[in-house]
């Protein structure tokens, strides 16, 4: 707990408020004022704090600085915004919205919750996600305003400042962010995109070092859409147990993947690799707004009823079916523009391109080539340079059909355009 210095200066029995100083122990002053020689004028001191200063987050700082204007006779497409709720085609289940307004109107939940969420909310958490393998009970759960603040706290208690986590290249922005926010180095390793986006283990592994705190796995993966098989996971945990360090795991699209059984959890793989584990609602449930996330720390033992299990997948796969029907056409669509070379996802709601920058050399980067693509056709896609990975853009699947099919028409538009074949290359579509 902070302590605390109260400083009264003056003669009178009563101070005014401008007589009193108060500031955190070793701190200087807000503002003094105080009478005779040896006080100094007062003036305000005003700073950001230095973990202000050091938190940046890079998807916004290159998009604000991409000064360009939509083409003026075309609608915005944008598949940059990794919210499902944006267009309006993927509503929220009915069943999911009664049971919230059930809740408030009980009026049972109208006060301060603990720290670590209602008791009954965490059972229904540790339940749910419960196994065999890698059991759960509620005291294993901590629900969280949203899976970002989950892995917020995930980092902080696993790193001190000054030590190191290993985070996936291309990956979410949000990891650097706040790592270097709490004073904590970020190593990246590598993703390969010929193998679907595999991690590179043995660099990843070459990485470590005795300040290592974690490694910090995305599966399946934002921004690159892909699923690890049940092998890979395997051999990254070999890693982790070799290496004695543990894991956070973010699993927030654990059930959005397109083909049934093929997303598994990394806690059922382990026996003796500490995990937490961070989820939540927003992705899965179409609800980003509601900022339910959670961690569940994995080794204890609880199995999970079927009829709620089951109920549940049912209520997955219409959401599902669409995403994985966005994925396809987009992925077909733009596997046969000269110079793109997209990666087929597995999960999540979102495709990575690759550039083939030779092909465009009016372009300096993938920041460059994405601002003339929002100029000249009005589609707007992340540059993979701000997930580390540059050369690529990032397409959001959750956009209605038709208007996924009119922004790869577009894509193919631009890159006819700008594209240039090599001397004596044709393009090899």
């Amino acid at each position: 707990m902070d302590s605390y210095l109260i400083q009264v200066t003056g003669k009178s029995a009563f101070p005014s408020v401008m007589d009193v100083q108060l500031g955190r122990a070793g701190r200087g002053p807000c503002c003094v004022a105080g009478k005779g020689k040896g006080h100094r004028k007062p003036h305000w001191a005003v700073r950001a704090s230095e973990m202000s200063k050091r938190t940046f987050n890079p998807i916004r700082a290159i998009v604000d600085s991409m000064k360009v204007e939509p083409h003026p006779q075309k609608p915005l497409i944008s598949l940059s915004i990794g919210d499902p709720t944006v267009f309006g085609n993927l509503p929220t289940d009915e069943q999911v919205t009664q049971a919230m307004k059930t809740a408030l109107d009980s009026r049972k939940y109208d006060g301060y919750a603990p720290s670590t969420g209602y008791l009954s909310s965490r059972d229904v958490v540790a339940k749910y996600y419960s196994c065999p393998e890698a059991p759960l009970e509620a005291k294993d759960v901590i629900l969280t305003s949203g899976c970002s603040q989950a892995i917020e706290l995930a980092l902080a208690v696993l790193a001190n400042p000054g030590q190191n986590i290993l985070v996936p290249r291309p990956g979410f922005s949000l990891y650097k962010t706040l790592a270097h926010s709490l004073g904590i180095e970020v190593k990246f390793y590598d993703l390969l995109p010929e193998k679907s986006w595999e991690i590179d283990l043995k660099q990843m592994e070459s990485l470590v070092d005795e300040k290592t705190a974690c490694l910090v796995v995305n599966n399946p993966s934002n921004p690159c859409g892909s699923v690890f098989s049940k092998g890979h996971l395997q051999k990254f945990l070999a890693v982790a147990s070799r290496q004695c360090v543990p894991i956070l795991a973010d699993e927030i699209y654990a059930e959005m993947v397109f083909e049934e059984g093929q997303s598994e959890s990394l806690a059922k793989l382990s026996t003796n690799v500490p995990i937490l584990s961070c989820g939540g609602l927003a992705k899965r449930w179409l609800v980003p707004g509601w900022r339910m996330g959670w961690i569940l720390i994995h080794d204890r033992r609880e199995i999970f009823g079927k009829e709620i299990r089951d109920g549940l997948l049912r209520l997955s796969q219409r959401i599902l079916g669409f995403l994985k029907s966005n994925a396809d056409l987009c992925y077909s669509a733009l596997s046969t523009i000269c110079g793109l070379r997209p990666v087929r996802p597995s999960g999540a709601m979102y495709l990575m391109v690759g550039i083939k920058m030779e092909h465009f050399p009016e372009f300096e980067n993938d920041v460059e080539f994405t601002e003339r693509l929002i100029a000249e056709q009005s589609v707007f896609c992340l540059p993979a340079t701000c997930f580390e990975y540059p050369n690529f853009f990032r397409v959001v699947l959750t956009v209605p059909e038709d208007m996924m099919a009119e922004a790869c028409q577009r894509i193919q538009q631009f890159c006819e355009q700008h594209y240039e074949s090599a001397q004596d290359m044709e393009c090899d579509k």
